[in-house]
């Protein structure tokens, strides 16, 4: 057989691999036949153990590199890159690798510390970014851009948004990535208002903001409910005469639903050229949480009508919906479904939902058996709204349910404050007043205060 039909053979075995164990029969071919060097065989090994996540393998990467005779990092990097980047795969193996890499001699370079980056922000792992951050430094890349850019991500995805914050400070040139790197890392850890003054920045040194800088900032109008400063983004979004895609359009639609102008929200919906599964969920959230529960339940049959397919936060929009006008069976119906049918496993939310839909109706016991019969234990929002409609539907506690929730929801949370003073408040109406002093005079002991409540109001 020639060298090159030896070749192909081999190329082909390597193609159709499936197992480690299948990979190691190869490579014994491949050794014998004396093709260890040839590097359309080396990349098929490399790609192999990227996709296929064999942990711990970055010994046996290396020994394969090392018999190439090829002390070039294209390799390393190839195979850095691929477990840096691959869903199915294990990120931290990158980790493993590099270390195999400098082990093994092959020097790093500028194109290496990006993917190690992401690995770290992929798997949270601070520690180890640290210390390839200073390895950076040492060897002089820590002033490349696109090393930056990967930085400021990674100290972002961390929750370190001041080192992330410092990292962007001290670059000598910066790009539309670095702004939203920077923008996205203020806005997943909560600074909102920070990542605004960072927008306006932005403005003022000239750099023009794209879709990705957009989209990140709708998400901070949205969690803080500013429907003013929203629309002062959308404003920008005219102004810079951009094109409203899916995801940008998806945006601006959860942005005006969250902060209460549906009305804007559905106009942006019925608007947009393309629409995905989360542009209808947004708009039927939008519309459930507000009042507009018939409007969401039309949403969701055009939704299905339309071939898309619901996810998670559809569900939720619809249970919520069910919850507003009462729609008991409707809802429990659409609750067994999403597991059965559409194979969506119930969140905290949803079994919340459906609590809330039992107990608006007044059917506590039967809220209380389904919490009993959660496959997880529930969280203290879901025995708070037990407990509201307990005070509504049965204030002389004649089912004992109110008694037993009130009991759950301290042991869960003993030191909030908002619960000892509901439930003092409860015992209070009833004229329970020994209990209700009782409670009041452990919080004076153990220093607890009511929190003062707040609100906003935007006139639109």
């Amino acid at each position: 057989m020639s060298f090159t039909s030896k070749t192909q053979q081999l190329l082909a075995l390597l193609n159709s691999c499936s197992s480690l164990k299948h990979l190691f029969q190869i490579h014994t071919h491949i050794i014998i036949s004396g093709l260890c060097q040839q590097t359309s065989i080396i990349l098929k090994i490399v790609n192999f153990f990227a996709s296929h996540t064999p942990i711990n393998s970055a010994t046996y990467v290396g020994l394969v590199i090392k018999q190439s005779h090829n002390s070039s990092n294209v390799w390393w990097n190839i195979l850095i890159r691929n477990y840096a980047t691959c869903n199915n795969c294990s990120h931290s193996e990158a980790i493993r690798v590099f270390v195999e890499m400098r082990r093994c001699g092959a020097a790093s370079d500028e194109f290496t510390y990006p993917f190690l980056f992401k690995a770290c922000s992929s798997f949270l792992g601070l520690k180890e970014g640290k210390q390839i951050h200073a390895e950076a430094i040492k060897i002089g890349f820590c002033n490349n851009v696109y090393v930056q850019n990967t930085l400021v991500h990674f100290y972002g995805s961390c929750k370190k948004i001041v080192d992330a914050y410092k990292v962007f400070v001290v670059m000598s040139l910066r790009t539309v990535i670095s702004w939203n790197s920077t923008i996205s890392a203020f806005v997943e850890s909560c600074w909102f208002y920070e990542a605004v003054e960072i927008f306006r920045e932005m403005r003022e040194c000239q750099f023009q903001p794209d879709e990705t800088t957009m989209v990140v900032l709708l998400s901070a109008c949205a969690e803080l409910g500013d429907l003013s400063l929203g629309k002062w983004i959308h404003c920008q979004v005219i102004e810079q005469g951009m094109f409203v895609n899916c995801q940008l359009g998806t945006s601006l639609v959860d942005m005006y639903a969250k902060c209460g102008a549906v009305d804007y929200a559905r106009l942006i919906f019925d608007r947009i050229g393309e629409r995905n599964v989360w542009t209808w969920s947004a708009m039927i959230l939008g519309l459930a949480r507000h009042g507009f529960a018939v409007e969401a339940m039309e949403l969701f049959r055009k939704m299905k009508d339309c071939s898309m397919k619901p996810n998670y936060v559809t569900f939720l929009g619809v249970l919520c919906a069910c919850s507003h006008v009462g729609m008991v069976e409707e809802g429990q119906r659409l609750f067994r479904e999403m597991e059965s049918v559409h194979r969506i496993k119930p969140m905290m939310a949803h079994y919340g939902a459906m609590v809330d839909i039992l107990s608006r109706v007044g059917r506590l016991e039967e809220a209380y058996k389904f919490i009993a019969d959660m496959p997880v234990e529930a969280d203290a929002v879901i025995w708070r709204t037990l407990l509201s409609s307990c005070h509504i539907h049965d204030i002389n506690d004649n089912t004992g349910v109110g008694e037993k929730v009130r009991r759950r929801l301290l042991a869960l949370e003993p030191k909030r404050s908002g619960n000892l003073v509901m439930v003092a408040n409860k015992y209070a109406e009833v004229g329970l007043w020994e209990k209700a002093a009782k409670l009041r005079r452990g919080m004076r002991v153990r220093r607890l205060k009511k929190v003062a409540g707040e609100s906003c109001a935007s006139i639109f």
